[in-house]
């Protein structure tokens, strides 16, 4: 079956939610919005491009950084509702200079830092 990003389940604001994560070691890096046309724009370059709400634009992971996100592999969940991007991460992940967003932990009530930036 060929893949129309328009069988997607998009919010009211036409936004996916997608999860970028290591394809090789499978950590999570970070979780960015999609519309629909980023999402072609994905699968069209192989660079994951994402929608910027604070900037309401098009954003190229990397395209400023150089710590750009390649596309390996899509996945959509049941629901259809949110997208799982399997990637190649050049550099940090993440805008504070880290390798995943996902840097602070709730351990026994209490927040950590468990990743320094790079």
């Amino acid at each position: 079956m060929q893949f129309d990003p328009k069988t997607l389940v998009y919010d009211a604001n036409g936004l996916i939610p997608c999860i970028a994560q290591d394809h090789a070691s499978g950590e999570v890096l970070m979780m960015a919005w999609m519309s629909a046309e980023s999402l072609t724009r994905t699968l069209e370059t192989g660079v994951m491009t994402y929608w910027s709400r604070s900037r309401a634009s098009f954003w190229a992971k990397g395209e400023t950084s150089g710590h750009v996100q390649r596309l390996v592999e899509l996945r959509i969940d049941c629901d259809r509702d949110c997208l799982l991007a399997l990637v190649t991460q050049d550099g940090p992940a993440c805008h504070t200079n880290r390798r995943s967003c996902f840097y602070t932990a709730l351990r026994d009530g209490v927040e950590m830092v468990i990743s320094e930036p790079l």
